[in-house]
């Protein structure tokens, strides 16, 4: 059992089960969602149980994907493709230890000017 939260604690979650290698995401909508790039896991949706989900905002960012945020303190926790078994967790909002480490970075084409990807892990330019 894995667990995490947002900044305030307003929002909560559980994941049962192992936690995938996340992906660092580079893509314009995931930087200025997370203020940077966004590191997440995918997990399936039947593994996660979220307490204080009245306090998670949906932002939908296409027709087929929402972000989650905590309302209170605006901490970035999901990107939901909705049509999908899966929903994808901020690493930053997991408690640790998660026995987890980086496995890529997407997107890397359209990452930001200011920062260089350059820890030796494979890098898809979409």
């Amino acid at each position: 059992m894995y667990k995490g939260s947002c900044l305030c604690g307003a929002v909560s979650f559980e994941v049962e089960g192992d936690i995938p290698p996340p992906t660092a995401c580079h893509f314009s909508k995931c930087r200025k969602h997370s203020g940077h790039f966004e590191a997440s896991t995918d997990v399936p949706r039947s593994a996660v149980t979220v307490y204080g989900s009245d306090k998670v905002t949906w932002y939908h960012s296409s027709e087929k994907v929402r972000r989650g945020f905590c309302s209170v303190c605006g901490s970035s926790l999901f990107w939901d493709p909705i049509y999908k078994d899966w929903i994808a967790i901020s690493m930053g909002a997991f408690d640790k230890p998660t026995d987890t480490k980086l496995v890529r970075h997407i997107f890397v084409a359209d990452k930001g000017d200011y920062y260089e990807v350059a820890d030796g892990l494979p890098q898809n330019q979409q």
